[in-house]
Formats: C-alpha cells, structure tokens, sequence
C-alpha cells in the first residue's frame, strides 16, 4: 500500500506508547490497519523525563504496528498532555478602520493574534487559542461574524496554555525516533473526537479521561469546546496507593487493581481474601479485598472530587442543568469496576464509559474499540482529516446551524467551507514547533 494512503496516531502516555494505523473506508469509518503498544518509560505524569527512554518506547510502538500492518511509518500525528496545560479564560476586541465594510478573515485573524500577545508565565507559551463566541459592535452571542457590518468586533477566547519546552522535547523524541510530525493536538480534543456524539457536544458534556499519569477533562457546550483542564493524577497513583498499602510490589500491585480493584467498598465481604506469592520463597501475603476497595476508593474520591472542582467552575453551582449529557469517562482508569456509579454518586451527573467503536470499520479488532485506545483512535481520526484535507478532498456540508467540531481546531462552529479557507491556530502552531525542530539540528 502507497504511503498516502493510510495514517498514524501516536499516543505518548506515561504507562504506555500506543502506535496505530489506519485508513477511512469507503463509509466514512476508520479502518484499523495494525497497532503497536510498548511500556512508557520516560514519560512522567505525561510529560517526558527521559528523552533517550521515550525514544526508544516509541521505536518499539512504532516497530510492532508496521510489522503487525505489513507498512512503513513514516509521519505521524501526536498528543500532548501533562500537567504543565492549563486554561484560561480571555476577551478581547479590535477596533476596525471602516465599518462600512464586512468583517472579513483579516480581521478575525487580527483579533486571534492579539492574544498571542497576551503576557504568559517564564517558560509558558499559548499554543490553542478557541473562540467562544463573538460580539459586534455590542450585539452578543454571535458564532460567525463574517460578512457582518461593524466597527467594534470583540470576542469571548478560551485559551490554552503550555510550557513549551515540555511540548519540544516531544517533537525532538518524534524526530530523533525517525519519524517526521504530521500534527500535534491536545489529548483531550483527540479523546473527545473518538467517544462524543456531536448530539453530546450540542447538549453539554464533560469528558473525563483517566490515564496512568493525569486525568484529562474537557467540556463541550453547544457544538464547542468550553474548558479545558489537566489534573496530575491518574491510576498510577492508585497503584502507588496499592503497593504502600499492601507492601507488595508495583506489578503485583497493577495486577489486583486490574483483576480485583473495585471503586465501591461495599461490594466485598470481609471473608474474600486475595493470596500474593512472596518474594524469594518468602510466605505468600494475604490481601482481603474489602482492604483492597478501600484503598482505591479513598483515591478514586480525591481524582473525581477535584474534577469536579474543575466541572463546577464551568457550569457554577449547578453544572447538572447546564451539561444535560452528564459525564463520559474513557482512557485505561475508566475500566476499573464500579467506578461509573461512583462518579454520579459524587456528582449526580449522568455518567457513561466512553468507547471508540462508533467511529470504527465493524470489522475491528475488539481490543482497540477499548477505552484504553480512546486518544490514538482520535490521532488517528485527526490524522486521517488532514490527509483529506491536503488532498483537497470533498468533504460532506453539515446541516444548517451544526458546528464541525475537528481536534483542535479553533473555527469549531463555522460551517466546512469556511473551514476550508481558514487555517487553524493549532496547525499554524504545528507548523511553528516543525519549523524550531528543524533548525534545530
């Protein structure tokens, strides 16, 4: 198969690096052409701690999926988390010279660009840029000014913000492991794109997604994405908790949370007991699983309050009635038992577990339609998009009024053609990132 006929999602977590290729097929669905997983050993809490480690985990990634497919890699679309993202709320307005004409791309683009301007933290720079909605000359709740009259044009932005270098020392793992950057978009736009309906994101939704090293939140209103927030924990720490709490190793540890973990205690009699095998002929230790569920309880309660935190911020006291869909967990913590009734038990929310499947070929593999793959089939969903979009291909016209919402891209409401002349932030932004990689050398 020629090389433009497929593409690559690269999922650079803290537990694991997840390489997948595929193609869209001739009904708008991703078909799954091979993956290749390998244990992250240089990412901490989703940002890479060891370069020479990370590169040598996405090489294996990267092998396993070209030998599973029978192709060769050679560019790829990657995710950026950690907990150095974080969000921030900003308006804006320009003044235009003549109000006598329309309100045009330049100006849209002029507004965009002053943000940029916005003073940020040492380190810090702003890499997603998101218009909520627009005001002209004082008439609010304006999604698209183009072809308006005007002098005054302001806008509500929800900007985000990253330490650079965090985000550059992933493009120098990607290029040091031979492969070149296609695009980079945020993990929480990519889970987003692979588990929400569009009906979601009109209703009102907050995704959660549980990974080893960071919970990812995103929160979709009306077609478009309101908040964005990183919290530095995952299911590594409730495995932390396990091992402490246990005084058992770390492997042993990730296995009873994977086989035996429960996020209710009440489920457990006191009489069910787990045996471990000792160390070097040691005795075996024995571990009631009520023990167990307390332990990850206790943790699962911290992660989901101070998500919640982060929920309530958006949607005030009372984010029930402005986020009608509720909650959607997806990512690896999400498969621990009994945790969707404790998430609305401490929200009262509305939760489902969020699978990718809905954007998959019916003859995929089961184990990728899993919530574990949820960001790489995102990747993968982005990277497909922006072949189609550089071939120049056709795409469908949405309904009159429905916003086409694509990872990271700030004209979320604007209707396809629009999207088509105009550039989004993110890929200019990628564009900035390959262009430092490259004088780099």
């Amino acid at each position: 198969m020629e090389q433009g006929n497929y593409s690559v999602g690269l999922d650079i977590g803290t537990t694991k690096i997840v390489a997948i290729i595929g193609k869209e097929n001739e009904y708008g669905k991703i078909e799954v052409l091979g993956i290749g997983k390998s244990k992250s050993l240089g990412v901490h809490r989703g940002v890479v701690n060891n370069i020479t480690q990370t590169i040598k985990s996405i090489q294996q990634a990267v092998e396993q999926a070209e030998e599973n497919a029978g192709l060769k890699i050679s560019t790829v679309v990657v995710g950026i988390a950690g907990q150095h993202i974080r969000s921030l709320h900003h308006s804006d307005y320009i003044t235009r010279a003549d109000s006598e004409e329309v309100i045009n791309e330049d100006d849209l683009d002029k507004l965009c660009n002053q943000v940029y301007k916005l003073v940020m933290l040492p380190g810090e720079e702003i890499i997603h840029v998101l218009p909520q909605d627009y005001k002209v000359d004082g008439q609010a709740e304006i999604n698209e000014p183009i072809g308006m009259y005007g002098g005054r044009l302001e806008a509500n932005f929800h900007v985000v913000v990253g330490q650079v270098s965090s985000i550059k020392n992933v493009g120098r793992c990607i290029k040091s492991a031979g492969l070149s950057l296609g695009n980079i978009t945020l993990e929480p736009l990519a889970s987003s794109d692979a588990v929400l309906s569009q009906e979601e994101k009109e209703a009102g939704v907050a995704l959660i997604d549980i990974g080893g090293g960071t919970t990812d939140l995103a929160i979709f209103k009306d077609g478009i994405i309101r908040h964005t927030a990183v919290i530095p924990f995952g299911g590594g720490v409730i495995t932390e908790d396990i091992k402490e709490g246990c005084s058992i190793i770390e492997k042993q540890a990730e296995l009873l949370k994977i086989k035996f973990g429960s996020a209710w205690p009440g489920e457990n009699k006191d009489n069910e007991i787990v045996s471990i095998p000792g160390l070097r002929g040691r005795d075996p230790k024995e571990i009631t699983l009520k023990n167990l569920s307390k332990i990850i309880h206790a943790r699962v309660v911290e992660i989901i309050e101070q998500v919640y935190v982060e929920i309530k911020n958006y949607g005030h006291e009372d984010p029930k009635r402005k986020l009608i869909a509720g909650i959607v967990l997806t990512g690896g913590g999400s498969q621990l038992k009994h945790l969707k009734q404790l998430v609305e038990y401490i929200t009262g929310m509305d939760t489902r577990i969020g699978y990718p499947n809905e954007h998959l070929a019916g003859d995929s593999d089961e184990e990728v339609a899993s919530p574990l793959y949820a960001t790489a089939v995102g990747l993968l969903m982005n990277a497909v998009n922006n072949k189609d979009k550089e071939e120049g291909g056709q795409e469908p016209e949405p309904i009159k009024g429905e916003g086409v919402l694509t990872g990271g891209n700030p004209d979320s409401i604007t209707t396809v053609k629009m999207q088509k002349q105009r550039k989004s932030v993110f890929d200019k932004w990628s564009d900035k990132l390959k262009e430092f990689l490259e004088n780099a050398e």
